[in-house]
């Protein structure tokens, strides 16, 4: 079976820990090579941070558990990279 290569995640996190936090702490994680934390939008209680996550084999439940114990939760798994890394090309649809 291919591993996991990239992981591409909505999460919503209160404030504190910071979305640097988030971002080491999961970097830290055995397989994971990388992490880019993005804020897509802020309110009066929680953050909603776009996570891109690169490793060599990266383990989706290890990943939301310590999202959870950062007091964060997954909104979506917007992508996912199994194998060699494959650019998305254009279709007519898009």
């Amino acid at each position: 079976m291919a591993h996991i290569k990239r992981l591409v995640i909505d999460i919503l996190k209160p404030y504190e820990p910071s979305s640097i936090e988030f971002a080491q702490e999961l970097s830290e994680l055995s397989g994971v090579k990388g992490v880019n934390a993005t804020l897509l939008e802020t309110d009066n209680e929680v953050q909603n941070i776009k996570l891109t996550i690169e490793g060599k084999k990266i383990d989706h439940e290890e990943v939301t558990q310590a999202i959870e114990n950062l007091g964060g939760s997954v909104h979506s798994i917007d992508q996912i990279v199994c194998g060699d890394l494959v650019e998305e090309i254009e279709t007519p649809q898009d």
